[in-house]
């Protein structure tokens, strides 16, 4: 009963942590400036809008040079095959 106890305790604890960090990482987006860079969204992780769909989570393949995802501004890049979209793309 103790180890039931314990393995209880430290799976609360650990979804707690995560909790609490992801919601500082979605807080840390919205305070700072973010840019739209293109190329480097994985199948199904876009952002919004691109040239053959127009909602988030729709982008067929990976690395497709058209899909976009949020990132804090000067981010984009620094990763290899981002490519930061201007407003007018």
């Amino acid at each position: 009963m103790k180890d039931n106890r314990y393995w209880i305790a430290a799976a609360l604890t650990s979804a707690l942590l995560m909790t609490t960090g992801a919601a500082s990482a979605h807080k840390e987006t919205y305070d700072t400036e973010t840019e739209r860079c293109a190329g480097i969204v994985k199948a199904g992780m876009n952002d919004c809008s691109a040239h053959e769909h127009a909602c988030g989570g729709k982008a067929k393949v990976d690395k497709d040079p058209e899909e976009w995802i949020n990132l804090p501004k000067g981010t984009c890049e620094k990763i290899t095959g981002g490519r930061v979209l201007e407003d007018n793309e």
